[in-house]
């Protein structure tokens, strides 16, 4: 039993880790919470089943493709929607509020377009997972942990090493001296958005992929994503594993030794004791004003 819980707290919080970092890419830079990003989420994993089990094509050609177009209706909302907004010297309120609207549409268009049951994105046989020391992981959830690992890893490399990764920093750090430098703020944020709506595609479909989807699968994966950016510390990759790992943790134990019912609870319970205990997180900074 240890073994397993083991196994099903790597597995759960490489999903959390992948989904809060694509959050927090966007967070960090924007400061305000898009809540929109629960679709991109769901529309990655639709995109994937309309082409690999609506139109047919191949798997390896599809999941490209549908990551391309999650990246780019993540840039098309920046855009269209809070670019303008931005430019009208809009609150983060307002943002938040715009982020909550466009997440309620297009979800209902998922279920108007693909229904409201469960759909898979499988094109093989279910089958046992393999046995690890007496516990049993399936292909796909070492997929899973290994893809997380590997685009975190990448993100991490991005945001230190390259110039724009550098550039995404110092607007998140002082967006108003970042654009007396010369750093042309809406361009790093649009990159911004490219870069986690492509990683919250790719998210929606590992998930897809493991426990299959529904229209509504996108916000409860982003709130854990979030509780995980928020116990880790906002803009702190090696914080958001920390805190990924607390949050799959924390929910694997409640669900193993009280009820399925207290997974979600365990998480927004744990939240709650860092907002009083330690607000900004296992390796946060304390910041003077924050916005939502």
């Amino acid at each position: 039993m240890t073994s397993q819980i083991i196994l099903n707290i790597l597995i759960s919080s490489s999903e959390f880790l992948l989904l809060a970092v694509s959050f927090s890419v966007i967070y960090h830079v924007t400061k305000f919470f898009h809540f929109a990003h629960a679709v991109i989420f769901t529309f990655g994993a639709y995109f994937a089943f309309l082409f690999i089990q609506i139109i047919g094509w191949s798997f390896y050609a599809a999941i490209p493709a549908a990551i391309i177009l999650a990246l780019l209706l993540g840039g098309l909302m920046e855009f269209t929607i809070y670019k303008p907004l931005r430019n009208k010297k809009a609150s983060s309120i307002i943002l938040l509020l715009a982020s909550l609207g466009i997440y309620i549409v297009l979800q209902n268009l998922i279920s108007l377009f693909f229904g409201d049951d469960t759909k898979s994105i499988r094109t093989w046989e279910v089958r046992e997972g393999i046995n690890v020391f007496g516990a049993y992981i399936t292909p796909v959830q070492i997929i899973i942990i290994v893809t997380s690992i590997i685009l975190v890893l990448i993100v991490t490399v991005y945001l230190n090493r390259v110039k724009t990764g550098k550039a995404m920093k110092a607007v998140a750090n002082d967006s108003e001296l970042a654009k007396i430098s010369g750093i042309k703020s809406d361009r790093i944020i649009l990159i911004a958005f490219a870069i986690g709506s492509a990683l919250a595609g790719i998210a929606g479909i590992l998930v897809a992929l493991d426990v299959d989807m529904t229209p509504t699968m996108g916000m409860n994966m982003l709130l854990m994503g979030v509780v995980a950016m928020i116990i880790g510390g906002v803009g702190s990759i090696r914080g958001i594993v920390l805190g990924s790992l607390l949050l799959a943790t924390a929910q694997n134990l409640a669900v193993w030794f009280i009820s399925s019912q207290w997974m979600d609870a365990s998480a927004f319970l744990l939240l709650l004791i860092f907002l009083l205990l330690k607000p900004e997180g296992f390796m946060g900074k304390k910041i003077r004003k924050a916005e939502v």
